[in-house]
Formats: structure tokens, sequence, C-alpha cells
């Protein structure tokens, strides 16, 4: 799987224009935050594809609500290349919470609903802080009202 991870990390950043705001740095926070979200139930293959491909379509780091429905189209056109070894159930996972995660608060998926969450654990680097009541997961509401304990642990 650390394969395809580091594929996609390539894929991702090829042909990247905007700025870090949405591009390498913060996919990898959401990577390292959805893996600290995780549970046992969450399907972490989900969570660290997810990390590298939300915002691979965005247009502009200001106001691009549909970047999160161009991802899921776009992900159809690596089902049968980069994404080919997925299974079908886990590859509607990771297009579900790409096209979702601008635009819904939760799922009820917990593995799509960590994806949501390991995102908005990162919105500090626009100024906005975390709010538990939008946060999707049980352990997402938890860090959002507890950020000093969350940044503590991310630190270690």
């Amino acid at each position: 799987m650390d394969s395809l991870i580091k594929k996609i990390k390539q894929f991702a950043v090829e042909g990247w224009e905007l700025d870090e705001c949405h591009g390498l740095p913060h996919w990898e926070r959401v990577e390292r935050n959805g893996l600290l979200l995780a549970t046992e139930e969450v399907n972490t293959t989900v969570v660290r594809l997810f990390a590298y491909l939300h915002d691979k379509w965005r247009i502009d780091n200001r106001e691009d609500l549909e970047h999160g429905k161009r991802a899921a189209e776009h992900l159809l056109e690596l089902r049968d290349t980069l994404l080919s070894g997925l299974d079908e159930g886990v590859f509607e996972q990771l297009r579900k919470a790409c096209e979702l995660h601008t635009v819904c608060r939760r799922t009820g998926d917990i593995t799509i609903d960590t994806c949501f969450d390991a995102d908005r654990l990162d919105l500090m680097r626009v100024d906005i802080i975390p709010n538990p009541k939008k946060m999707a997961t049980e352990r997402g509401k938890y860090f959002a009202a507890n950020l000093s304990e969350f940044y503590s642990v991310i630190r270690e």
C-alpha cells in the first residue's frame, strides 16, 4: 500500500500550480491527522488517498466549492490506472469523501467522516479555528474542543 500512496503523492504534486495552502504540506498534514483520528473501523487506505487527492483539482485557493465534485469526476479517470488495485467499495468511499468534503458535514460512514475531520483539523492554516460542532467524528470533536492536546499529540 505504501507504493500506491507514493505514486498518488507523486501524481498529486505533478502540475500543481497553486501555493502550499492546498498543496503538499496541507495534504501531508491531512494524512497525519487522518491516521491520528482513525479507529479500527476506519479504512486508512481511503484516508491516506483522500489526503493527496481531495484538493488536486482545485482551480484556486479561495471559494472553489466545486473542487470536491471535480475531484470525484477525475477519480473515475484514474479508476483503471493508478487506482486499479482498489476494490469497488474502497474506491467508492474515496470518491464520495472527495466529492462531499466541501458540502457535507457528516455521512455516517466512519471512514468518509474521518477524511472530513482530518481536513478540518488543518483549518488553522487559513486562520479558521476548527469547530467541534462541525466535526463528523467523536475523535474529531474531541480534538477540535481540545486543540492544545491535538497540537501536543502531533508534535510528538
